[in-house]
């Protein structure tokens, strides 16, 4: 995608902005540079990172390729196995459904429904899988209802990942989760990061946000993100655009 080389300070060609607003808006592009150039650093923190703890490898439950395909046979794969080629991380989404979530997680499925959408850039760059505490047939079918049919679904319920990871307490209730895994070239599996919603008393579920484009798109707007809340389903009479 070409850009502009140049600086400007005006983002625009319209004729109709005061000046007070042109001030602000760039007083805001000076932020918005501050804050870029911080996510820069933070990221550069992030792949600095020493070598994580070793970690077991997790079997899990998966059903076939297909969503298309029903349900069985369903297959034991391991984790190590979820790595396609060398020097490839794999990324872990940690779907809150299955236990003390009896359905599914509706933010949770609106990341994943983003995931999906772009699996096919992303397999470019890493493996990719979604992991939930529920059985195989719950989560192909409520993945068959969202279409997901670019991403590897598996079942964690008879094991330990989700405790071990942090998005599992004893007592089965979720959390939704982001994990990093890499493999030594020896075969040993590491972990290398995870991130939960939650980050700080005061940041109680924007730990992610990064991961979803819808949140981005809304802070851009007038109205931001306010309190709004995904939803499984909406009605048709607000928000929908002509095909």
């Amino acid at each position: 995608m070409a850009t502009m080389t140049v600086e400007r300070r005006r983002q625009t060609n319209l004729r109709g902005e005061s000046a007070d607003y042109v001030a602000k808006r760039d007083e805001l592009r000076l932020a918005e540079i501050e804050l870029m150039r911080h996510s820069e650093r933070v990221a550069e923190l992030r792949r600095r990172l020493p070598k994580g703890a070793v970690i077991e490898d997790y079997v899990f439950e998966e059903g076939p390729a297909a969503l298309s395909d029903g349900d069985e046979p369903v297959r034991r794969v391991r984790l190590s196995e979820l790595f396609t080629a060398p020097d490839r991380s794999l990324v872990v989404y940690h779907f809150m459904y299955g236990k003390k979530q009896t359905k599914p997680c509706p933010m949770c499925t609106m990341f994943i429904d983003g995931w999906n959408g772009v699996a096919h850039h992303l397999a470019r760059n890493v493996d990719v899988a979604i992991v939930a505490a529920a059985d195989p047939i719950a989560l192909r079918a409520h993945a068959r209802s969202r279409g997901w049919e670019r991403l590897r679904l598996l079942s964690c319920g008879t094991n330990t990942f989700k405790y071990d990871l942090g998005s599992e307490d004893p007592e089965g209730h979720q959390d939704s989760t982001v994990s990093v895994f890499t493999r030594d070239s020896d075969g040993t599996l590491r972990h290398f990061y995870s991130a939960h919603p939650s980050m700080a008393e005061d940041i109680r579920e924007r730990g992610l946000d990064l991961l979803s484009p819808v949140y981005n798109v809304l802070d851009i707007t007038p109205r931001g993100r306010g309190n709004w809340y995904a939803e499984l389903g909406y009605g048709t009479s607000v928000g929908t655009a002509r095909r």
